[in-house]
């Protein structure tokens, strides 16, 4: 195929209707391994857990004694429980395909004869990719027009870029990295047909490591699965020493003990919590990569924030001229004077005419405005030759030819200390640029210096190797302005109020970064920390001056993951932004790397914990009161759950150690399961958000919800509770109570405790929970259904409720509530007294 047709092609791609038939021919672009959890799973998960081997138990017990209509409602109820479990994997995991649709690399396509931005996995063959610096290329590709740098220690393990460009047999390969150049690539192969895909999933993709919550939770778990095991074998232990005949029904007693002191709940809390928080964050334009970072949004203390486009619009804009005579500002201005227009000129000129750089699309823009139709305006004019930017010189010349055959005309900018370093300026002239630069600078701009050059000879055959083999004059300075976006200073007071201090790490220069972080209110201290200064310091030391610095200037990507790696050793939880390539180790090593969605590249993009797709720091701020919420809402549900099973626990344990007749039943406690399971995972994940969740100070990085400070109030809870539901029962054997509705007495009120132990751990009790009402609704239903449906009430083995009962019930609530809203109001009055050591408060239950 000649260029002539692969241009052609180009300009137009494919066309909408023949992409959607090529993407239904091949599948979407996808590794194996990417696709969701498949039901079979789910279900073989649920019936290998221990709850459901307790039921399965306890089913095989009624059979063995006879009790057919109990065998079938607990193998019944088996059925119920993979329902309400694949519901809630299903909840789970469609905000898991939500998360992982907006994750997946997206490519810059052409079709219909536009550029268009997609999905990876929509990518099809045929398909005609945009290739530029920082790009993740989405599939196997064929080049053909441009040339590109490509990393490709993905799959040959060489760290050093090969050089790709058209007419060749090589392709670039899917998941490899752009890190120089511009280029069009012709898709070859997607998905497993690339070399990637060949090579397998586990090359990209590795399992996401649980976070310290579920690691703790886990340990949790298991540790009250031996206490459980062991406590239900002395139990049937005692109850067969204590009558042989009665093995099985000591055996249905350590049974529902067992099941009543398993928290199954727990690992439930974390999955959904953690999964649905990362969903909730997508739709305020923060994308979650790995949810084991909602975890560590409620503890950050220290936010690292690149100023260009996170802190300002990333929209730069010339705004001031300078030349050694005369000064320009384009506010109010209605024509740029005959001085400036050869500074322009030449700015331009040393501008290529279609650039990517925010900067150099604003003078292009500039001069556009200002000089169109003039002849200092040379749109189409290419360089015969260029020095690029460099670590020697930080300026960049382009040289053309002119109408004189023996010479070529340089156009050079750069920062301006190096374009003056070029053209050889006295002492004098030097002193004057600098206090003009520094007066600029103070005002918030970034100023380029820009120069002109000639050379005289003929062509060589190798140009100079430097530019300092030329000889130019200066022509003056470009001030360019980048505005603080609106809503940064707000989102930085409410940083401030919520004990999360914010850095500013950028490589502009000290006295820009300064102007800027007086702008937004970002700190009043006057101290500031260079790039050149970190090196002349150790890490003792310079962590010592990162307690009274704000402000990093002039930093390169190494010192950006050394201040990271500093703070986080001084203690700090730390979150960090980043865009570029090189951002990728100090997104990685901070706490939550968080990467620009709008100019980030896919490095930095999959470096990263979170993504914000519009860039505003204000999505960073209400990230973290995402995650304080949802760190809330877990330690509301973890209390509740220890709460709720002690009274569990106590009913099932107690009573044949005093040689009562069982009050808990297996069949009991599945019930209780039905209202439990949904009220952790339902009810507390959608508490709303405490209004003063932005005026505390971050948590502590190792305090636990599973901690023994942490549990003690819901023990508390729930040993009240215990009391009032054994004392009531103890009472009603004293009046000789019937067993059936003495145990119907004790159901009922244990079920209304868990409705009460929902609203006594609850943050703030008037709060709105659309949840609540509908559980509160579900308990009635089931209360009216058990004691209602005379086969329900035989297998619960409960007595219809005469109105005595009802007397007895209301009591046993009565004593339920006074002891609820006392232990409440005593939390209500230890909460206004903050701990002075941390300044949390002293109670952290219901405030």
């Amino acid at each position: 195929m000649s260029p002539d047709t692969h241009t052609t092609q180009a300009k137009q791609g494919l066309s909408s209707a023949e992409a959607a038939r090529r993407l239904a021919e091949h599948g979407p672009n996808r590794l194996p391994g990417s696709q969701a959890k498949p039901w079979a799973a789910i279900v073989l998960g649920v019936v290998t857990e221990p709850m459901f081997l307790m039921l399965l138990t306890a089913g095989g017990l009624y059979l063995a004694l006879g009790d057919r209509a109990e065998a079938l409602f607990l193998l019944g109820s088996v059925g119920v429980i993979i329902a309400i479990t694949l519901a809630q994997e299903r909840k789970t995991q469609r905000a898991l395909e939500s998360l992982r649709d907006l994750s997946a690399p997206r490519a810059l396509v052409i079709r219909d004869g536009q550029e268009q931005r997609i999905a990876g996995h929509e990518v099809v063959p045929g398909d005609w990719l945009v290739l530029r610096e920082g790009d993740r290329i989405a599939a196997d590709a064929q080049l053909r027009e441009g040339q590109l740098e490509v990393d490709e220690s993905l799959l040959t393990g060489e760290s050093v870029p090969v050089a790709r460009q058209p007419g060749t047999a090589d392709t670039v390969s899917a998941s490899t990295l752009v890190t120089r150049g511009v280029a069009l690539a012709e898709v070859v192969a997607t998905g497993a047909h690339t070399a990637v895909g060949r090579i397998g999933a586990d090359l990209l993709r590795t399992p996401e490591p649980p976070s310290a919550l579920q690691l703790a939770s886990r340990q949790l778990v298991r540790r009250l699965a031996v206490a459980a095991l062991v406590l239900a074998l002395v139990q049937v232990l005692l109850g067969w020493w204590w009558n042989a005949q009665a093995l099985l029904p000591s055996l249905l007693s350590g049974v529902a003990l067992a099941m009543a002191i398993l928290p199954e709940e727990i690992p439930v809390i974390l999955t959904v919590f953690l999964a649905l928080g990362a969903w909730r964050l997508s739709r305020q334009q923060v994308l979650t990569r790995r949810v084991t970072a909602v975890e560590a949004l409620g503890a950050i203390t220290v936010l690292a924030v690149d100023k260009t486009g996170t802190l300002t619009q990333n929209r730069m804009a010339v705004v001031e001229l300078a030349t050694p005579d005369a000064h320009f500002s384009q506010t109010g201005a209605q024509a740029l004077p005959e001085p400036f227009h050869r500074l322009v000129e030449f700015g331009m000129l040393a501008t290529p005419g279609d650039p990517f750089d925010p900067m150099e699309k604003a003078i292009q823009a500039f001069g556009h405005q200002w000089l169109q139709g003039t002849e200092h305006v040379h749109d189409g004019r290419e360089p015969e030759f260029e020095y690029p930017l460099s670590i020697d010189i930080l300026g960049m010349t382009r040289v053309y030819a002119s109408a004189d055959p023996s010479q070529h005309l340089l156009a050079t900018k750069g920062a301006p200390e190096a374009v003056a370093d070029l053209c050889h300026l006295s002492p004098e002239r030097l002193q004057a640029l600098r206090e003009q630069v520094q007066a600029m600078a103070e005002r918030g701009l970034r100023v380029l210096g820009v120069a002109q050059g000639r050379w005289l000879d003929a062509p060589p055959p190798d140009w100079p190797a430097s530019q300092h083999d030329h000889t130019f004059e200066f022509l003056g300075l470009v001030g360019l302005a980048d505005p603080p976006r609106p809503e940064v200073p707000a989102a930085i007071a409410e940083c401030r109020r919520a004990g999360v201090r914010v850095v500013m790490m950028t490589g502009d220069h000290p006295v820009t970064a300064r102007a800027i972080a007086q702008q937004v209110g970002l700190s009043e201290r006057p101290d500031l920390i260079t790039g050149a200064d970190m090196d002349a310091l150790d890490d003792t030391a310079l962590a010592q001056r990162l307690r009274d610095v704000d402000l990093c200037a002039r930093l390169k990507p190494h010192h950006k993951l050394r201040l990271v790696q500093c703070l986080r050793a001084s203690g700090e939880v730390v979150a960090m932004t980043g865009d570029g390539v090189n951002d990728a180790p100090a997104l990685k090593a901070a706490d939550v790397g968080v990467a620009m969605g709008e100019r980030g590249t896919d490095v930095a993009r999959e470096a990263a914990a979170l993504v914000l797709l519009d860039d505003s720091f204000a999505r960073i701020v209400a990230a973290v009161r995402q995650g304080r919420r949802i760190d809330q809402n877990i330690r509301q549900a973890t209390r509740f759950v220890f709460a709720v099973h002690v009274p569990v626990i106590a009913l099932a344990l107690l009573p044949p150690l005093l040689h009562w007749a069982p009050l808990l039943l297996p069949m009991h406690i599945v019930l209780l399961e039905l209202l439990i399971d949904p009220a952790c995972s339902v009810v507390f994940e959608d508490e709303p958000e405490d209004p003063r969740t932005m005026q505390r100070p971050p948590r502590p990085v190792g305090e636990s919800p599973f901690a023994a400070a942490a549990l003690a109030l819901p023990i508390v809870q729930g040993l009240g509770v215990t009391a009032a539901l054994l004392g009531g029962h103890a009472l009603l054997q004293a009046f000789a109570w019937p067993e059936a509705a003495a145990r119907g007495v004790v159901f009922g009120a244990l079920v209304v405790s868990v409705l009460g132990l929902i609203l006594a751990n609850r943050q703030r009790w008037r709060a709105p929970n659309r949840w609540l009402a509908r559980l509160a609704l579900g308990m009635g239903a089931l209360l009216v259904a058990v004691y209602g449906v005379p086969v329900l009430r035989h297998l619960m083995g409960l007595a219809w409720p005469s109105p005595a009962d009802g007397l007895a019930l209301a009591g046993m609530v009565a004593a339920l509530a006074a002891w609820l809203v006392a232990l409440t109001a005593l939390g209500r009055w230890l909460g206004k007294h903050r701990s002075p050591d941390t300044g949390h408060p002293a109670y952290t239950g219901s405030p």
